[in-house]
């Protein structure tokens, strides 16, 4: 026996059903798309960590084979260099020699990368073009890089390598982008102790 169409009860889902599960479906994909913001902000600032650390490796590397000059007895007491307006770095030393070499390096550097690789270059000349050589790498590749290196001139001899640049942070929550003092930008340093 059939039943007749008239006896069955249609069920379904009622508007108010349908806008709460429409509400809770846009709550989720807001979480969503704040979880991937914060994920391309740590991934960033993990990226900017790695070359840093990379960066003051490579410095690190290049006072290991020029230890006649960074292990001497006079190693420069202090050398720090700020990104300038024209992207060429500031630069100051203690040894007059390394920071002239420097800045007579930095500005050739794009037309000759291979200053000290075609010729004998002395061990000062040696160390200008490594530091001319890293300066130039560490503006490319961190946002308003800030560098100093000192060496202490007793045996052995040790330097620190500290490497500043400006990140942006992305806040997790509204009582962190609302706070007083809450800041878009830090300024991490990496230090690196080396002994050439």
């Amino acid at each position: 026996m059939m039943r007749s169409p008239s006896s069955v009860s249609s069920r379904g889902f009622s508007l108010v059903e349908v806008m709460v599960a429409v509400v809770v479906i846009c709550v989720g994909l807001l979480g969503i798309a704040k979880m991937q913001a914060l994920a391309l902000s740590n991934t960033t600032i993990a990226r900017q960590r790695s070359l840093a650390a990379m960066q003051a490796a490579s410095l690190a590397s290049a006072m290991h084979s020029n230890r006649e000059y960074w292990a001497g007895a006079a190693p420069p007491a202090t050398f720090t260099s700020a990104q300038g307006g024209n992207a060429i770095p500031v630069v100051a030393s203690s040894d007059a020699n390394l920071a002239t070499g420097v800045t007579a390096a930095l500005p050739a550097w794009p037309t000759d990368p291979t200053l000290c690789m075609n010729f004998t270059c002395s061990n000062v000349q040696l160390a200008a073009f490594d530091v001319a050589w890293w300066l130039v790498s560490l503006n490319n590749l961190l946002p308003n890089p800030s560098s100093s290196i000192s060496c202490q001139p007793v045996a052995p001899v040790a330097c620190i390598i500290q490497i500043s640049w400006t990140e942006n942070v992305v806040n997790n929550n509204s009582g962190q982008t609302n706070a007083p003092n809450a800041q878009q930008f830090q300024t991490p340093t990496y230090t690196l102790y080396v002994e050439p």
